[in-house]
């Protein structure tokens, strides 16, 4: 997808239709997610091997359901079609390469997480589920779904965010 097309798609997630026929903020997240992973690059190792599925985790709570099996069935990650795998905890994380993590409490996130650094996933997280956040962290700026990014955590992984995603973030923790 070129840059005008990402900003129109974008644009139309965060609400350029009327009120009446804004998505909800689940189904905006959801079709985020998949979507990300477009403008991220894993170290070799962590990439997909040839001919395999980008692996979309769930660690935790799983807020999405359906509304996140249909956004990742319809993405393609550099060839590669998109699996979701909802996982109760981050020790079954091998393979991930994206991981919406949502513990039921806010020190639930933070273990979770915690149980993940180190390794080349890139982590999202909600607002909702507390002060914790991952690499991207969603939220709610003026009545529409938003998104922090921690480029500098990413960097620490070896993941690489590209400049267009970092452009549409509420905000950005530069790398160092």
């Amino acid at each position: 997808m070129n840059g005008g097309r990402l900003l129109l798609a974008l644009a139309l997630l965060f609400g350029a239709a009327p009120a009446r026929a804004q998505p909800s903020e689940d189904s905006v997240k959801a079709a985020f997610l998949p979507r990300f992973a477009r403008y991220v690059a894993w170290p070799p190792p962590a990439a997909p091997a040839p001919g395999a599925p980008f692996q979309l985790c769930l660690i935790g709570r799983d807020p999405f359901g359906r509304l996140l099996d249909r956004a990742a069935s319809s993405e393609l990650i550099d060839g590669h079609n998109v699996a979701v795998r909802r996982l109760a905890s981050a020790g079954q994380a091998r393979g991930c390469h994206l991981a919406f993590v949502q513990g039921v409490a806010g020190t639930d996130t933070a273990r979770l997480l915690l149980a993940l650094r180190g390794q080349p996933v890139l982590t999202v997280t909600d607002a909702r589920a507390g002060p914790q956040r991952g690499m991207i962290h969603f939220t709610i700026v003026g009545g529409r779904v938003r998104f922090f990014i921690d480029d500098a955590a990413a960097a620490e992984r070896g993941l690489v965010i590209s400049s267009r995603l970092l452009a549409l973030a509420a905000g950005v923790r530069q790398r160092r």
